[in-house]
């Protein structure tokens, strides 16, 4: 049944960056919400359920802060005016609200119970109290909130059944005082409608990690140095990258260690290589009907693809991030910490949470190497000496990185494996669909690593 709030919300969502069905029509919507704080201003949270007209459903957490007046600084929150007994209420986004912020870390200090809700305090550190959260406008599936420098607070918008994997490896990393992640503090849950399934991962706490560098603006720095020293190579310009990205392979190869002491691991067997053969096949195949381009390299991916069913690798699967890119890690005084581990948040959360090789992450942050040096190619694309140096960068921070990871390992992560180009080519593959539907100019960079990744005598 429609009412005023869930009329508001139809319209509101479509909008925000987190989400998920921009596009699609709406068949249905309704929502219930729950009471988190009755100060000034009132503090709610809402599950909003849509129904889209092919069936589909998805659900999201939308809380919700109420004033008796309009809020002049908040009317970029401002989400509408919501009739009650004595007087309009109006609502806006409580995320965008610092006055609204303070009650999530005052309830997970006191592990509180509010309805369906659960806060659980991880325990080991303590969680800060009294501070207002500041939000973290980059955002784009959920949302952050920044407490002073002590905690971020993520909010999960879109609900799904079970542990979140990103709160699941946080919590098992923490016996291993990995220096490679930031400690997580505490969590929060919500119980699903249906009796019979599982809580729903809400939002984390996280020690904040102050005065840091975002990898993917430190990389790109790099390339920037690089095309302005016309006459010098990638390992004579000052902004040489190379040191840090043998530091990040030797990070991401702690973190996959540590992850394997704390969580389960298994042999891969030869079914498991078939599966990956053929869903990685399939998804190229859907690819191909967003992305007519790929026709071109189809066969060659195929072949690549064919070569990991036959595979003679041995492979231990284990937990891995599932999203491993530049942007993914922060550089720090003491070294790089690695961030999100909740993987691809389009994937159903069941899928994330399984063993894969960790070559899937050495294979994301490959590609985005590749992504670093080859993005200010677009707005220059026939430039070959661009390309050339382009592809110098590329080459030289991807072989750091396996450098790195190698040492800290003992395990030669990029060598001849037909596992680890088949997890580039389908990488590049989803970065094709994804560009040719939101950045049509970047959809270059993709295609030009499939040419190299499906030729028979290099990889990309």
């Amino acid at each position: 049944m429609s009412t005023a709030l869930t009329d508001l919300l139809r319209e509101w969502m479509p909008h925000q960056r987190w989400f998920g069905g921009k596009g699609r029509e709406w068949a249905e919507v309704s929502e219930e919400g729950f009471l988190i704080d009755q100060a000034d201003p009132v503090l709610s949270v809402h599950r909003v359920r849509v129904t889209y007209t092919d069936g589909a459903t998805e659900t999201y957490l939308v809380p919700l802060s109420w004033r008796d007046h309009p809020v002049e600084e908040l009317a970029s929150a401002f989400i509408g005016a919501v009739p009650g007994q004595d007087r309009e209420n109006y609502a806006y986004d409580a995320m965008r609200d610092r006055d609204a912020t303070p009650p999530w870390l005052a309830h997970l200090v006191t592990a509180s119970t509010i309805g369906p809700m659960h806060f659980h305090p991880a325990g080991v550190s303590s969680v800060p109290e009294g501070l207002p959260g500041d939000i973290v406008s980059t955002e784009q599936s959920n949302t952050s909130l920044v407490y002073g420098s002590e905690a971020i607070f993520k909010l999960f918008r879109r609900l799904e059944p079970g542990l979140n994997p990103d709160v699941e490896i946080h919590d098992a990393l923490r016996k291993t005082d990995n220096p490679h992640i930031a400690p997580l503090l505490g969590s929060i849950e919500i119980d699903d409608p249906d009796p019979t399934a599982e809580p729903a991962t809400v939002a984390m706490l996280q020690t904040f990690v102050p005065n840091a560098s975002d990898g993917w603006r430190l990389a790109t720095a790099s390339v920037r140095d690089l095309y302005a020293e016309g006459d010098l190579h990638a390992d004579e310009v000052g902004g040489d990258f190379a040191a840090d990205s043998e530091r990040l392979g030797a990070a991401t190869a702690s973190v996959h260690a540590d992850m394997a002491e704390v969580l389960p691991t298994e042999n891969a067997d030869p079914a498991w290589f078939g599966r990956v053969a053929e869903q990685m096949t399939a998804r190229l195949e859907a690819a191909i009907d967003v992305v007519p381009q790929l026709a071109e390299y189809a066969d060659g991916l195929r072949a690549v693809y064919a070569a990991v069913a036959d595979s003679p690798e041995r492979v231990v699967r284990q937990r891995v991030h599932g999203d491993l890119h530049l942007g993914q890690v922060l550089r720090t005084a003491t070294g790089w910490v690695v961030l999100d581990f909740e993987g691809e948040p389009a994937r159903p959360l069941a899928a994330r949470r399984e063993l894969d090789s960790p070559m899937r992450d050495v294979a994301g942050m490959l590609r985005s190497f590749d992504y670093a040096a080859r993005h200010m190619l677009v707005e220059q694309p026939e430039d070959p000496q661009r390309a050339y140096r382009a592809q110098e960068w590329a080459e030289r921070n991807r072989s750091a990185f396996c450098a790195g990871y190698a040492a800290a390992s003992g395990m030669d992560a990029c060598g001849d494996s037909p596992l680890l180009r088949a997890f580039e080519a389908d990488k590049a593959v989803y970065e094709c669909v994804y560009e040719a539907r939101n950045r049509p100019h970047w959809l270059m960079i993709p295609l030009q690593s499939l040419s190299r990744i499906t030729a028979a005598d290099q990889r990309a």
